[in-house]
Formats: C-alpha cells, sequence, structure tokens
C-alpha cells in the first residue's frame, strides 16, 4: 500500500508552487488549529501517535506538551540539518513540498504559542534556502505568518538558518548552540530545551525534525483517528525511507510504518544486483547497529518498536544496504573515520576513541593486526558508550561492537592467526644469538637520546 502525506508531489505536479498547494487543501490544517485552543491541537497530535522522524521516535506531541504555557516566550526549531551518512529525506520535502513543512511548524507554534520559529538548515543547502525564503515571504503575504495572525490575536514570525555543515548540529542542542552563533557542541542537561534555561536563548522550545512537522497539517485536517489508521498501533503514519547501496533502485519510499525490509528492498527497491545476495542492512544510517539481512530480519515489520527485536533501531530510517562483495571490516573503518572527524571534541571518550579506534582499524585493514587487536577496539568502543553529552559517542561505537560481533569472520580474514605471529616471533628469536642481539640493542641505545 502506498499513501503520500509527504511527497504529494507524486499525485499532485507543482505542489511546491504556492497556488498549487493553497488548491490543495494548503493551509487547510493550520486555519483547523487557530479554531481550536491550543491544548487541543495538542491533544490531537498526542492522540494521532505521531513520532519524531529524526531518529529518536519520541511522541510529537508528548514533546510539545511539555512547553509551559505560562512562558511569555517560547520557540520553535525545525531541525533540517540532515548530516546522517545514507539520509535524503528532509532534502526532497524542503524541495518538492516546502509549503507543507512551513504550515506544519506554524501549527507546532501555534499549539505552544510560540513567538517565532527558525528553520535551523545544513550549510550545504543554501540554494534550498533561497527558494524556502520566497515560499515565507507567500506565507507572510497570505497572513499566515507574521502580526495578527488572521486576526487572531497572535503574532508568529519565521526565520531560515544556514549552519555550516556539522554533523554535530543535528544533535538538539549543539543545533542550539550553532543556532545562537556558539560553538556547534552539545550542551549539559538538564535544563533540557523544553525547560526555561534549556532551549534557544534559553527560553523554552521544540526543536523537531522536517518530516515530523510535514505530518501535522495531514493530521490536523483529516483528524487523529484516520492517521492511526495507517502503519501500527504503536507506529502510526506513513515514514520516508531512504535506500541506499546496493540495490537496483535506490531512493526514497514513503510507506506505512509496518512495512517489511523485503517489500522495501524487493518490491521497491528492486533487490540487490544481479548475481548477489544481501549480505547486511545498516537500517540508521552510519549511527545504528548493523544486521544480517537474514530472512528473520527481512521479515521485520520497519517500526520502532520492531527493530528492537532483532537488535538494531529504525532511527532517520536511512537504510544503506550491503551484498556479499562487501568486506564488513572496511564498512567498519569508512564509518569510524566518519565520526572521528564530525567529532565536535568535547567530550574525552568521543574525542580520543574515535581517534584510537581509527588508528587500529588502519592497522587491522593493513593486515598488520592481531586477534588482540580486535578485542582491543571493541573494548574501547564499549568503554566510549554512554558517557558523552550527546549521542555520537554512542554512534561512533556502534559500528565497531555490532560489526565485530555479527561479523566476526571478516575481521579475521584481516588478523593474523595465532600460530602464525607464534612462528613469526619465533622466527625472530632464531635470526641472531641472544647475547649479540641485546648487544647490539646495547649499543643503539645512545643514538636514541635516551636518558
Amino acid at each position: 500500500m502506498t499513501i503520500n502525506i509527504i511527497y504529494r508531489e507524486k499525485d499532485i505536479p507543482d505542489i511546491n508552487k504556492f497556488d498549487v498547494y493553497m488548491d490543495n487543501e494548503g493551509w487547510a490544517g493550520f486555519k483547523k488549529a487557530l479554531s481550536m485552543k491550543p491544548s487541543e491541537v495538542i491533544d490531537m497530535v498526542k492522540a494521532s501517535g505521531l513520532r519524531g522522524r529524526g531518529g529518536a521516535g519520541f511522541p510529537t506531541g508528548v514533546k510539545w506538551s511539555f512547553i509551559p504555557q505560562s512562558e511569555p516566550v517560547k520557540y520553535v526549531v525545525v531541525n533540517a540539518d540532515e548530516s546522517e551518512p545514507g539520509t535524503f529525506k528532509d532534502r526532497q520535502i524542503l524541495e518538492n513540498n516546502p509549503h507543507q513543512l512551513i504550515e506544519g511548524a506554524m501549527i507546532c507554534a501555534y499549539a505552544i504559542q510560540a513567538t517565532a520559529v527558525y528553520i535551523y538548515m545544513r550549510g550545504e543547502f543554501w540554494d534550498i534556502a533561497h527558494n524556502l525564503d520566497k515560499c515565507i515571504d507567500q506565507a507572510y503575504e497570505a497572513g499566515f505568518i507574521g502580526e495578527n495572525i488572521l486576526d487572531s490575536g497572535w503574532t508568529c514570525n519565521l526565520y531560515t538558518h544556514l549552519g555550516a555543515g556539522a554533523y554535530i548540529c543535528g544533535e538538539e542542542s549543539a543545533l542550539l548552540n550553532s543556532l545562537e552563533g556558539l560553538l556547534g557542541q552539545p550542551r549539559v542537561r538538564p535544563p533540557f530545551p523544553a525547560q526555561k534555561g534549556g532551549g534557544l536563548y534559553r527560553e523554552a522550545t521544540v526543536v523537531n525534525n522536517v518530516e515530523t512537522l510535514a505530518n501535522a497539517p495531514w493530521i490536523l485536517r483529516n483528524g487523529a483517528d484516520e492517521y492511526k489508521k495507517i502503519g501500527t498501533e504503536q507506529s502510526s503514519g506513513t515514514k520516508i525511507f531512504c535506500v541506499s547501496g546496493n540495490v537496483k533502485n535506490p531512493g526514497n519510499y514513503e510507506l506505512p510504518l509496518g512495512t517489511t525490509f523485503r517489500e522495501l528492498l524487493f518490491d521497491h527497491a528492486g533487490g540487490p544486483p544481479e548475481g548477489h545476495e544481501f549480505k547486511a542492512i545498516l537500517p540508521s544510517g552510519a549511527s545504528g547497529p548493523i544486521v544480517h539481512a537474514s530472512d528473520e530480519v527481512l521479515d521485520t515489520p520497519l517500526t520502532y518498536e520492531d527493530m528492537q527485536k532483532v537488535g538494531t533501531i529504525l532511527g532517520s530510517a536511512s537504510v544503506i544496504v550491503m551484498d556479499d562483495t562487501v568486506d564488513i571490516t572496511w564498512v567498519a573503518s569508512k564509518v569510524t573515520k566518519f565520526f572521528k572527524h564530525e567529532s565536535c571534541g568535547k567530550c574525552t571518550p568521543c574525542r580520543e576513541g574515535t581517534y584510537w579506534l581509527d588508528k587500529v582499524l588502519d592497522r587491522i585493514m593493513a593486515g598488520e593486526a592481531k586477534p588482540e587487536d580486535v578485542k582491543l577496539i571493541d573494548n574501547v568502543a564499549k568503554n566510549m558508550a554512554g558517557v558523552t553529552l550527546c549521542a555520537l559517542g554512542d554512534f561512533a561505537a556502534n559500528p565497531i561492537i555490532y560489526t565485530i560481533k555479527n561479523f566476526p569472520d571478516d575481521f579475521n580474514a584481516h588478523v593474523q592467526p595465532k600460530e602464525v605471529e607464534e612462528k613469526k616471533e619465533g622466527a625472530k628469536g632464531k635470526s641472531a644469538p641472544a647475547g649479540r642481539t641485546g648487544g647490539a640493542a646495547r649499543r643503539r641505545q645512545p643514538e636514541s637520546g635516551g636518558d
């Protein structure tokens, strides 16, 4: 079953144009929200079961309800940083259905009675930001943003902001720092963004992903019960799955939550290249646990709760697929280099851990490592998890922990077997009499500059 709640351009050509959007129920959800109390809008989104589409899957309505209504200054921040490897869903929304995102952001703003909305985009989205500003201007002209919106007595402005292309700024507190002009590094919590002192400019703030907010107009127009009919009981609605890697038809696919990997990868993405089989899947980009492309996994429903049953997470649903030609040790090395480069350096375990993981993996890939080196990086990774201010420490640890756990043979192919190492060590010992070797060592010692 296919239903396009978000990617409406597939059904309505030129939906990215304001007039076309208005002719197809554009801003109808926002107008309905204005006829309701803010608390009623929050209750409707709660009842819909909409969960955050940025990775965590936290219930959206519950997140909105955390904002104290008594605070005079409140903000909505739209996370359009989209830096996770293998994720490219939000860009398509921003390019092809921008008005729906703007409407969804304003629905959220009304629900919490925000004074301003900020759309934070990654630095590489400069061309998208330029076009989005034009769409925002059209919404201003129509009276949907600005002073005394549609004579409601409520005023709210909307701004775009470009980051500098840092992965860490996808983490909400680092994003808020960047938006304020500070270093893009995570904050100590509590206070959390929803609390005064924890959000943008230290005011209460909702931070939501692009895809999350783009669902809000449909929910307001059609009701929570209709939205609940799509997907599963615990994971309602559609989800955009970004499929890349060793598949015939990579791309974005909007499907109901509960669709299986098998349907996604074979019926929509076309299956593996001819003559090959799927070997492994990263269901949530580089940051989540890698799993075997087994029958059990392929038949698992793509929901937040079912992914946990097979030892991984759905995350933002950036599905990277690998066939039987791919060396999983190489995958671990590539992903580790990414996280080493993107670590902001604030937390020691992440800053130092990614450096050492990368160095040892280079040794493994060069065929110069021992079995103990594999145990070493496994230990380093496990000591990084859960001890950093943001989840990047865990994200960097996951590729090591789970590639070693689930694909040990790929690592074993790169390290010298123990018996070979013992023979090498024995050969070294026989290459010269012990006295001569020791004497040579003693004679060379002063040349090293040692005291």
